[in-house]
């Protein structure tokens, strides 16, 4: 009963999370980069509380619906951590990148096609959320002091290029830094299965044709030896 509670609950609330996440992702980047004063300042502030305040609902709600508490509550601590760091709240729309890819789960080129699509999303969704993490740590601290630099900084790191022209010096920044390469690791991993997965499938696809093509030749051996064995058996007989 829970069960489906909770599933009727995740179907409901998705798109309205989903542009939650959106509107604080804008609040925040606004609160970042331009640093507004007067209205536009309170209203990017008063998006934020309330996109929170809607995650606190949401996450208090699926806990309140879920059959073993418990076991819902360490399974989900990226949720915890979503509503309880507002940095991290922008990672509500990697999970809904998730839901999408795994809609309809096919074989092949149509799975493949969604971890693609899954993998840039969340790749571009990470750079961007690392550059503002990063700015507002570094700003009038370090050698990021623009949007630009940030965004510079999030893509050679998350590539694991490094130039090392841009580089973190606080704490924070620091803990960014740190998150953002593991990121980049694991966006590597992703497009080298991904680029395996294809390759395998090419030679399972090449080698099943073979093969079929080898038992329809020796189908047809087979058709033309019967054929011959019964002219021979008509000859030899008076």
């Amino acid at each position: 009963m829970y069960g489906a509670r909770l599933e009727r609950w995740s179907k409901v609330t998705e798109w309205p999370l989903t542009i939650a996440a959106l509107a604080f992702f804008v609040a925040y980047a606004v609160q970042i980069i331009v640093s507004p004063d007067g209205p536009l300042g309170s209203a990017a502030e008063a998006v934020i509380w309330v996109t929170w305040a809607v995650f606190l609902i949401d996450y208090l709600a699926r806990l309140a619906l879920a059959e073993h508490r418990w076991r819902w509550f360490y399974r989900h601590l990226l949720d915890l951590a979503i509503v309880a760091l507002p940095m991290l709240r922008p990672l509500r729309l990697m999970r809904f990148l998730t839901v999408i890819a795994l809609v309809q789960r096919g074989a092949g080129s149509i799975l493949r096609g969604r971890v693609i699509i899954y993998t840039i999303g969340a790749a571009a969704l990470t750079i961007l959320i690392a550059a503002l993490a990063v700015l507002d740590a570094e700003h009038g601290e370090g050698n990021i002091d623009t949007f630009g630099d940030a965004l510079w900084w999030a893509f050679v790191t998350m590539t694991t290029v490094g130039y090392g022209d841009f580089y973190p010096v606080t704490l924070t920044g620091r803990i960014v830094a740190a998150g953002l390469m593991v990121g980049g690791i694991a966006l590597i991993g992703a497009v080298t299965a991904t680029l395996a997965s294809w390759i395998v499938e090419k030679v399972s696809d090449e080698a099943s044709k073979s093969a079929a093509a080898t038992a329809d030749q020796v189908e047809q051996l087979r058709s033309e030896l019967a054929e011959v064995k019964a002219l021979l058996e008509e000859q030899r007989k008076p």
